[in-house]
This record gives C-alpha cells, structure tokens and sequence, in this order.
C-alpha cells in the first residue's frame, strides 16, 4: 500500500519504511473518510490474508486518483486517510483472527486458561496502533501480553537470516552436502 501510495515521494515520509510511513500519517488521517471491508470475515477459521484488503486498496487509489486528476506516484491529497482506513482495517483484521486463535487454544486446551500469554513481534509488532489493539485484546481475555521494544520489531525475515548465521556458526542443523536439493520452482 505505501508503495501504490508513492509514499516514499511524500515529504514527512521519504525515509521511513512503507508500515511505518503509513502509521505516521495514519496518526492525522480520518480512517471513516474511506471504509474497507474486513479480509475472509465468512471463514471461521484463524488464517489471515491480506491479499482481499489490498485489492479493495488499489481500486479505492485509481478512483481518488481519477477523481483528482493525478497519475499513479502524485501524491493524493487524501493519502492520511486512506492510510487510516487501511491501518485500522488491518489492525482489526489481526485483532480478530488472534481472538478466534485465542479461544480455540483455550478451548482445545492448548492454552491454559490461567496464565496463558499472548506474545507479538516482528514488524507488525512495531506498529503502536496494532499493539495497542493487542493488548487491549489480551487485556479483555486475561492474557498476559509480551511484546518487545519497537526498535527490537523488525521484519521477521531478518530474524530468520540471523538464526541461521548462528546456527551455521553451531554447525546445527546445517546441511554440508546440497547434493539432490532442487533449487527451481516446480
């Protein structure tokens, strides 16, 4: 979205990575100036899927773009609001999906009722808007909630990369030999 949104080309964003440019103007926008419908609200089931919201997105940009007589990279003069709409459309989406993984874990006992925890991290954890919403969600369940410090959230791919730098180190797990590995997609 911060991509389709030229975001980078947005003077209080140029630097910032796409979710944290669009929290920052999230924060001035008016999320109900654009609506999005919530992602797989007919599946019962704790998947996410984001693919549903950012085709809704990508439409909603055409039409404001034609509306304002701009091309795709300008800037639309609504870009807070639509990044509010989106930030808030997300953050309930995940907030949702977490709550029915939530009760089933309790439910299927997976999860204690007493003393269970709900732990957040990479880069979604760095969004305050979504943490917020987590903790309240946790708040309400009595989960204890585990998040660490923003600057501690980042992509996860990041985080694997590093497991495996030390695990190389270890020499855990770490295949000596690629001999019969297929490398192309199927």
């Amino acid at each position: 979205v911060a991509r389709r949104l030229s975001l980078r080309k947005h003077p209080e964003c140029h630097s910032m990575a796409g979710g944290k440019a669009i929290e920052h103007l999230a924060q001035t926008g008016n999320r109900q100036q654009h609506t999005f419908r919530l992602p797989m609200q007919q599946y019962r089931n704790c998947d996410f899927s984001f693919s549903g919201l950012q085709n809704l997105v990508n439409k909603a940009i055409i039409q404001k773009e034609k509306e304002e007589g701009i091309q795709e990279g300008e800037i639309l003069s609504c870009v807070k609001d639509i990044a509010a709409a989106v930030q808030h459309a997300a953050a309930v989406h995940i907030i949702q999906r977490t709550y029915r993984a939530m009760l089933f874990c309790t439910k299927n006992k997976i999860l204690s009722s007493k003393n269970a925890t709900l732990v957040v991290s990479g880069g979604v954890a760095s969004n305050q808007y979504i943490r917020k919403g987590l903790q309240t969600l946790a708040d309400a369940n009595y989960f204890a909630f585990l998040c660490p410090p923003p600057r501690l959230c980042t992509d996860n791919g990041v985080m694997i990369a590093w497991n495996g730098i030390e695990r190389l180190r270890a020499g855990l797990g770490v295949l000596h030999s690629t001999d019969g590995i297929r490398y192309e997609p199927k």
